[in-house]
């Protein structure tokens, strides 16, 4: 596209559906890669989550810019003939398809890098490919209970789920990160590298910190709504005409200055039962109701003028409306079937002339286009 990505010229071929691995190739699109998206006849399910995006999908638009799609029954030779044409020229090859489904079909992973050393393949799975769990299906909201991830969101009540699909979005971002680094490999080596990795696995990587606390203290943090389990304070105060802030305290130089700044109790500090943050946490029924008391005596200008001269970090609580017009947001928009949308940007920003990204591509779109390229005589 002319300003010389860092991807142009790698072919990335991806049977995928869903969200995790459409995560980990649209990254890889946007970089500049020629990405040929697999879908069955009847197309990715994803297509069909909602209406919301001037009658599309607003997950499928979300990761799909910048892709090709090409329709295929791997039952049909011929479209066979064309996958194995594709992956014959490809660099990366990614699927996310139910453990074994690919291997069933003739392009198992191992089987592929045996027949082209150089390719780097991506097998996206929900519980791995071994084990009592591999055949168990595997939707963002399962891992986010099997994996301890819901019991430590919510409040006290119960179990919460966490709003976007956090599972897919970590295993994508993490099977991108590793496709970078085995095309790094690939350049220093020239022979590809196999990549497996799970919704499971990703976010028992991120659940690292209640682990260790569970293992270390024998009792999981506990679930507080908008607090923090290890740090206090941390949490949401309410000010006399009603708005939502929640503040964030780090270290003892931070508290004190919140103390003297925003609590007007510059001796708070010192005292028993606030002077460590260990103390606090063991306190956090008083402490915050202290601080509750004080903000409900403030309106919301007064409050952000004593949290700025404190040096307090804050922010406010917003709906999906506040990120909406939020000052912060940075937006790209790409091109659909149904006209123009306006996204959520990336959040890596490069020097450099601004990025430009591909449309989201119609069902089957490109079958043909790619069938008389791969397969002229076909």
């Amino acid at each position: 596209m002319g300003e010389g990505r860092p991807l142009e010229g790698l072919l990335v071929v991806s049977v995928e559906q869903a969200v995790a691995a459409p995560t980990c190739s649209v990254k890889l699109a946007d970089a500049g890669a020629r990405v040929i998206k697999i879908e069955r006849p009847e197309g990715d399910f994803a297509r069909g989550y909602d209406r919301a995006v001037r009658g599309l999908s607003s997950y499928f638009v979300w990761l799909n810019r910048g892709k090709e799609s090409v329709c295929l029954d791997f039952k049909n030779p011929r479209d066979r003939a064309l996958l194995s044409a594709l992956v014959e020229r490809a660099d990366v090859f990614i699927q996310n398809l139910a453990p074994g489904a690919m291997a069933r079909a003739g392009f198992g992973s191992e089987e592929l890098r045996a027949r082209h050393p150089r390719l780097i393949t991506v097998d996206i799975t929900g519980y791995g490919e071994e084990g009592e769990y591999a055949g168990m299906k595997a939707y963002d909201l399962l891992v986010q209970a099997e994996s301890g991830l819901a019991s430590v969101t919510g409040r006290p009540e119960g179990p919460g789920r966490v709003g976007v699909s956090v599972c897919d979005i970590a295993c994508g971002t993490m099977a991108h990160a590793a496709v970078l680094e085995a095309l790094i490999e690939r350049g220093i080596t020239g022979r590809g590298k196999g990549i497996r990795i799970s919704l499971f696995d990703a976010m028992a990587d991120w659940m690292n910190v209640p682990l260790l606390f569970f293992e270390g203290t024998g009792e999981a943090p506990q679930r507080i709504g908008l607090a923090h389990p290890s740090v206090c304070p941390y949490g949401a105060f309410t000010t006399r005409d009603g708005a939502q802030i929640l503040i964030s305290i780090q270290n003892e130089r931070e508290w004190a200055e919140f103390a003297t700044h925003v609590l007007g109790d510059p001796e708070l500090a010192s005292r028993p039962g606030y002077a460590s943050n260990v103390e606090r946490v063991a306190n956090r029924a008083v402490v915050d109701a202290h601080i509750a008391s004080v903000f409900a005596r403030m309106d919301r200008a007064e409050a952000v003028a004593a949290l700025r001269r404190a040096n307090t970090a804050y922010g406010f609580i917003n709906g999906v409306d506040g990120l909406a017009r939020h000052p912060a947001l940075k937006r790209i928009t790409v091109e659909t079937e149904a006209g123009p949308v306006s996204l959520a940007a990336p959040a890596a920003r490069f020097s450099g002339p601004p990025r430009r990204y591909g449309p989201v591509p119609k069902l089957g779109e490109h079958t043909e286009k790619v069938r008389a390229e791969f397969l002229p005589q076909g």
